[in-house]
């Protein structure tokens, strides 16, 4: 009662499957995720396997051995955002999360705004670990063949499907696979770490920083956003939680930890040990690495780099369609996004985000004029999602400074979080001078187009805002009672549609 209290404080709104919440939306989500399930897909959606296959090169060619610093600074601000995460969730569990508590905290118009960098936040990241799937997958089994892009295109839609599976049957198969795809992962992580410590004697190369080229450290800064993301997931699984308030954002924490730490075995070691021209703007840098640790057996590296970009695939896809579906109970987007199946799952949200992210695969494939638009396009997910966590920071500093004093509890026993506002203050201040920076020295790692591009699609987020503005209904709260408890949003039988 006493955290539910919290909740509804700052609340105006109807609660899920209350009379005036969005009909369509039926009984809810299925709340189903335990605590041992929510660790786990937060861990695994970081792809920290993935992550490093698909930005080691550029890092390493914008910054040397700088970048371990680089993503050092920003796995810093990351860290407080899952704590911030963490406190936002026991006031405010949602499935649209950072949106969610933007409308709630800020305003309605900076919500609608921070909906559309989301939407680009997300729906960006996933054709980059499409068509990367396809490629580890094809030099897995015909390392010799260069494919036409018709077979690319058919292996892509084969992982778009693959990942449309488990999000389809509901959440606890996505949890399952989820976790044996992890287990996959992290067997290989430590082994590789174990063989790489090993072999160091005999394989190091020298450590050189030389001067800090300090735009290529601001553009891994921004690029690093993409690795050190996805933890975030357990926050949009709120509602699938049997424990809303207590358990999302433990799995956040855990998991960008888990990012530092994964990374900060993983970078060393491949720096360390393979000479920097041959991973500075390699497509492959742990294939690089892998050769100086067991020369002629690509397989054992390329199968857990697959096992990552498989995950990645569809934990980035839940984020995304979670959202949708929020935002559809409230006309931000179509009615129709807040559809669910007989498992209780988003599924036009899943079919729409998936088969338009093949739609952008095929013409980045096929369509020369269009490919180099579309990868220019893709480079900026870094930028969006680094903007989105940077969109959160504020949020966090408006509740820590205003909006935490009328919740009840507080009234009747004033305290505050003075260690979490300074950390998110700071976290703002790095993340806005990052995004700045960006404008300054992206053109010169991703061409002249990109600063135009991040500039237009900023502006179409205005345009968003304002077209959303008569059709928005007034934000949909979650109750976050616990599976089986009266009343409560999710429970079996209580409020079937």
């Amino acid at each position: 009662m006493h955290e539910q209290a919290e909740g509804r404080a700052i609340a105006t709104a109807p609660a899920v499957g209350e009379p005036g919440s969005d009909g369509i939306a039926g009984s809810g989500l299925r709340q189903s995720f335990r605590l041992g399930d929510l660790v786990p897909l937060s861990v695994s959606s970081v792809g920290p396997m993935f992550s490093v296959a698909a930005t080691g090169g550029v890092m390493a060619a914008q910054a040397g051995w700088w970048t371990l610093p680089a993503v050092g600074a920003l796995a810093i601000p990351f860290i407080v955002s899952s704590f911030v995460f963490r406190l936002l969730n026991r006031h405010f569990p949602h499935a649209g999360a950072s949106y969610h508590w933007s409308a709630r905290i800020v305003g309605r118009g900076v919500s609608r705004y921070q909906a559309w960098i989301l939407i680009l936040a997300y729906f960006f990241s996933i054709p980059p670990i499409a068509i990367p799937a396809s490629s580890y997958t094809l030099a897995l089994v015909a390392p010799h063949e260069h494919a036409p892009a018709i077979v690319q295109m058919l292996v892509t839609l084969f992982w778009i499907c693959f990942a449309a599976v488990p999000l389809l049957l509901g959440a606890r198969p996505t949890a399952r696979i989820t976790q044996v795809f992890f287990a996959i992962e992290v067997i290989s992580l430590f082994s590789f770490a174990a063989l790489g410590a090993a072999r160091w004697s005999k394989i190091s190369v020298p450590i050189h920083f030389g001067a800090p080229p300090i735009g290529g450290i601001l553009v891994v800064a921004v690029v690093a956003a993409t690795i050190l993301d996805g933890w975030e997931i357990d926050s949009y699984a709120a509602e699938e939680s049997r424990r809303p308030r207590a358990h999302p954002g433990i799995g956040g924490i855990v998991g960008a930890l888990g990012a530092l730490g994964f990374y900060a075995i993983l970078y060393p070691l491949m720096l360390g040990e393979t000479p920097l021209h041959q991973l500075a703007g390699s497509p492959d840098p742990l294939v690089a690495w892998s050769h100086r640790l067991v020369p002629a057996e690509p397989w054992a590296i390329l199968i857990p780099i697959l096992a990552s970009t498989a995950g990645g695939l569809w934990l980035t896809s839940f984020i995304l369609t979670r959202a949708l579906y929020a935002m559809g109970r409230e006309r931000l987007v179509p009615r129709q996004f807040a559809r669910l199946n007989r498992a209780r799952v988003p599924h036009v949200a899943i079919v729409a985000s998936l088969g338009t992210a093949g739609l952008v695969c095929a013409l980045q494939l096929f369509v020369s004029s269009l490919g180099s638009f579309f990868s220019l396009l893709l480079s900026a997910a870094g930028f969006f999602l680094l903007a989105e966590f940077f969109l959160d920071s504020i949020t966090a500093v408006v509740f820590l400074t205003v909006g935490h004093k009328r919740l009840p509890d507080v009234a009747l026993q004033p305290h505050g979080h003075p260690g979490l506002l300074l950390g998110a203050l700071c976290s703002s201040a790095v993340m806005g001078v990052l995004l700045v920076g960006f404008f300054v020295y992206g053109p010169r790692a991703f061409g002249g187009g990109i600063d135009a591009t991040l500039g237009a699609l900023l502006g179409l987020g205005f345009a968003f805002a304002w077209w959303t503005r008569r059709r928005a209904r007034e934000p949909v709260t979650f109750e976050g009672g616990d599976a089986g408890a009266p009343g409560a949003a999710g429970a079996p039988g209580a409020l079937d549609a």
